[in-house]
């Protein structure tokens, strides 16, 4: 549930009700599955087995045929994730990644990690994913080729892989997807996110949609080497105990527990999806409020990771529904280019679509345990205001 701290002075101090429905409720979604969960953690303690062991391979292989993908490499967590493809690319100092500016910047601090500099793409204003035409453009006007492009797939929304990938193939850049608030996504073609780029990252921080007890991470991909070279960086680089032959690695090992945790969920993953999906589109159908932009949820390829509407009176409307008990988060407020951090980089581009979002997003309530009250009061604070 959003802090006090973290939100708006209009929304402090507005005194919220008892009974806040929250953003997302990690008690709630994990009590069912204590037991289960107990008896994984039980057989880890038993195995004697801590770290890259029988619970990592399995996990990585049921995740690997979840996917749709060749092989599935463990990691610590999903920044970790996006740093070990991009190395794995051959991304390093004095290159250039492609990325979206609206997604947290995760894929900003994993290519800076590489000694690139992040360079940016604006969205589709309708999707706020990575427009397949400004790439396109931004690719033509020439210059240093990229090293890779990240494609983010954000809120649970598949962007547009199809044309975006025939960009990138004609000019023979490579492509990573972030996955990370995405696990389970369908296109129209049947394919999961993750199974379309060169490389695809996944984070099962426990927000995510598949969410493990701590932080973990992934890489899928369809190529062996790429896969074996991600599996030696997340190793300190070493092609065997102790012979470090490859620069660039770390300690980045997805936890022999964590893996335990994630073989348990797997199997729930389409059911938690499908809730999501049913919550999104009842607010989608419900909220009739002129100036709440509400998204469009169209089928499997958006698993509602986030509900995220947009209003050009946000720091209003999330007042208001404190007051109303419905609890709201904005992600992200922030584009990379206002990020003080990158401040040293020079001019940034003007990305229009990007900062509009960054300015009007607000995210609704919405995991699989949320219940159909809490989902009507949700709707019916929205259309109060």
């Amino acid at each position: 549930m959003t802090s006090a701290a973290s939100l708006p002075d209009a929304v402090r101090a507005a005194a919220p009700l008892p009974d806040v429905v929250p953003v997302n409720d990690l008690g709630r979604h994990i009590a069912p599955l204590r037991p289960c969960l107990q008896e994984a953690a039980g057989q880890v303690i038993a195995s004697g087995h801590f770290v890259l062991g029988p619970q990592v391979r399995a996990f990585e292989a049921a995740f690997a045929d979840y996917c749709g993908v060749a092989e599935v490499v463990g990691v610590a967590n999903g920044t970790d994730a996006l740093e070990l493809a991009l190395r794995a690319l051959g991304v390093a100092g004095g290159d250039k990644v492609l990325m979206v500016a609206n997604a947290g910047m995760y894929g900003a601090t994993a290519a800076l990690a590489c000694g690139a500099a992040p360079c940016y793409v604006d969205v589709d204003a309708a999707t706020a994913t990575m427009s397949p035409l400004h790439l396109e453009q931004r690719l033509r006007r020439g210059g240093d080729r990229p090293a890779a492009i990240v494609v983010t797939h954000l809120y649970g929304r598949l962007a547009d892989m199809p044309r975006l990938l025939d960009v990138a193939r004609a000019y023979g850049v490579p492509v990573v997807e972030d996955c990370a608030q995405a696990h389970g996504a369908r296109g129209e073609d049947g394919r999961r996110a993750g199974s379309y780029g060169d490389a695809a990252c996944f984070s099962f921080y426990p927000t995510k949609n598949l969410g493990a007890l701590g932080d973990g991470g992934a890489v899928a991909t369809n190529d062996p080497a790429l896969a074996g070279r991600v599996r030696r960086l997340r190793q300190y680089g070493w092609s065997s105990k102790y012979r470090n032959e490859l620069g660039g690695g770390r300690n980045s090992r997805l936890d022999e527990l964590q893996a335990a945790f994630l073989r348990v969920m797997l199997p729930l993953l389409d059911g938690w999806n499908a809730r999501r999906r049913g919550i999104a589109q009842a607010y989608s159908r419900g909220i009739v409020h002129p100036e709440i932009q509400v998204p469009a949820i169209d089928g499997p390829g958006h698993v509602a990771h986030l509900y995220v509407v947009r209003c050009a009176r946000r720091a209003e409307l999330q007042a208001h529904l404190a007051r109303c008990g419905v609890a709201s988060e904005v992600h992200y407020p922030l584009a990379d280019t206002q990020q003080a951090v990158l401040a040293h980089a020079g001019p940034m581009p003007a990305l229009p679509a990007t900062e509009a979002l960054c300015g009007s997003v607000l995210s609704l309530p919405c995991f699989p345990e949320l219940d159909d009250a809490e989902v009507a009061k949700v709707i019916e604070a929205c259309n109060a205001w």
